[in-house]
């Protein structure tokens, strides 16, 4: 099982990877957007794990161009975001996100949301 994680945050990055500690999956991380969306393309990742805020493309136009393409519109999307407001969830919605999450996130509701995913 692969997960990619498209975070500009070294720490967050770290702090995804700690919540799924006790899944048994290889993690793939994009530093922005572009790469995010060039390694779900070459690795077709399980589950895609977003930031909102990253340099080149945010999370919402990254999710966007994956859920538009059939090849990838299956592939479940996770949004992290600092932002709590009903535009953003309403954004991330609109981009087909599955799951939305406010940073700081609960690393166990995480955890619990990827599981859910996966056994679709």
């Amino acid at each position: 099982m692969k997960i990619l994680i498209a975070d500009d945050e070294e720490t967050n990055v770290a702090l995804i990877k700690a919540a799924l500690s006790d899944l048994d999956c290889e993690f793939i991380v994009a530093r922005d957007g572009q790469e995010g969306i060039a390694l779900a393309k070459s690795e077709m990742p399980d589950v895609v794990i977003l930031d909102v805020m990253m340099p080149k493309l945010d999370g919402y136009k990254v999710c966007g161009i994956l859920k538009s393409d059939k090849r990838f519109a299956q592939i479940p999307v996770v949004i992290l975001s600092s932002r709590a407001g009903e535009d953003d969830i309403k954004a991330a919605r609109e981009a087909g996100s599955d799951v939305y999450m406010v940073k700081p996130f609960d690393q166990k509701e995480l955890n619990r949301n990827i599981k859910q995913l996966l056994n679709k």
